[in-house]
Order: structure tokens, then sequence, then C-alpha cells
């Protein structure tokens, strides 16, 4: 296994220190949960793809909203603290559509689709009459992926990066919606459990 450069506990804390507001933390949460799912259907690296997909995010309040720095801080900071390449880049790659920077190896094709599926398994949720993850369905996801309106500001075209994984649609959605239905009772509950250290 790689140096990853941090415990997840390390990472977890990092995050909580960087990441104040509670959806982006849930965020970060759901993807590394459809980033160790992709890595284990794909025979990777479990940890550092579950590592990458929680701090990939770390400096996206830290920016103040300019997309053209979000990513390239976060690496800094990660390479800094000895984290491996493939990780700094594929988090540089997730927004790579602002910054010019493609997908090319399968972690930047999971970070890049599985961040962005998120936004699509919690909005379909919301609309449910329980509100709740367990509940979601991916084939309700699935279709929902169609409607150019609804989670309008979730990117369909990142989210379909996940063909650089030569997984269907069917399968990714399936992978995704699984993973976060694994631990909705973590990214439901009212307060959201932080680092052990806190």
């Amino acid at each position: 296994m790689a140096d990853l450069g941090m415990t997840r506990e390390e990472a977890l804390a990092l995050l909580w220190d960087h990441v104040r507001t509670d959806y982006t933390r849930r965020h970060s949460l759901a993807t590394e949960a459809v980033m160790r799912a992709l890595a284990r259907r794909l025979g990777h690296d479990e940890d550092l793809w579950g590592l990458t997909g929680l701090i990939h995010d770390l400096d996206y309040e830290d920016v103040g909203g300019d997309p053209r720095r979000h990513g390239l801080q976060a690496a800094e900071v990660l390479a800094a603290r000895g984290c491996p390449p493939e990780m700094t880049e594929a988090i540089v790659a997730h927004n790579g559509d602002v910054l010019g920077v493609p997908c090319r190896t399968p972690l930047d094709f999971a970070l890049s689709a599985g961040e962005s599926i998120t936004g699509m398994v919690f909005a379909m949720a919301l609309v449910l009459p329980s509100k709740s993850l367990k509940d979601v369905q991916a084939r309700s996801v699935r279709k929902r992926l169609k409607e150019p309106r609804f989670a309008a500001n979730v990117s369909r075209e990142r989210i379909a990066q996940h063909q650089g994984l030569a997984l269907t649609e069917e399968e990714f959605v399936g992978i995704a919606v699984e993973a976060m239905k694994a631990i909705a009772d973590v990214l439901e509950a009212p307060d959201l459990p932080g680092p052990a250290s806190r």
C-alpha cells in the first residue's frame, strides 16, 4: 500500500480544520464512501481512493468561491504533507474542466464522477417522502440525470467521466447509491461526527 502522507483520522481532522459548512463535510464523507466502493469494485487501493475522496474539497472554502483556484490550493497543502502525486493530481483533475486539466488515470475519472454523483443522490433523497438516502433507488437517480432542471448545478459532464472507468451508467450509479446508503446513518445524523480527537 502506498504511503498516503496521513491516516484517515488525520485527514478527517484536516478536513474539519479547513471546511466548516455542514453540507461540504457531508459531501466529503459521501465522496469517500463512493470512492472506496469504486476502488473495491475495480481492484484499486481503497485507502488511497477513499482518502482522495474525503479531502478532495479541502480548499473549497479557503479559495473563497474562486473556481480557478479550487483544487490547486488543496494539492499544494497535501503535497507539502507528503501525499502521493496521484492523489494531488486527481484532486486538481476533478476541477479539470475549469482548470484545463483532463482526467488521465482511473483515480482521476473516479473522483470527477464520484464526487459529482453524490449531489444527485442527495437531491433525490430530498424529493422522497421520507427524505432519506436509505430509500433512494439507483434507477430513479438515472432517470433524474436525464432531466437538466433537476439538481441543475450538478454537472452531468463530470458524472459521465465514469466512462473512463469502463463502467456503464447503470453500474456506476448503482455502486454510488449503495455506497451512500451504507453510511446513511452518518450522512443524515443531526450532529455530524467529526474526528475522534475533537
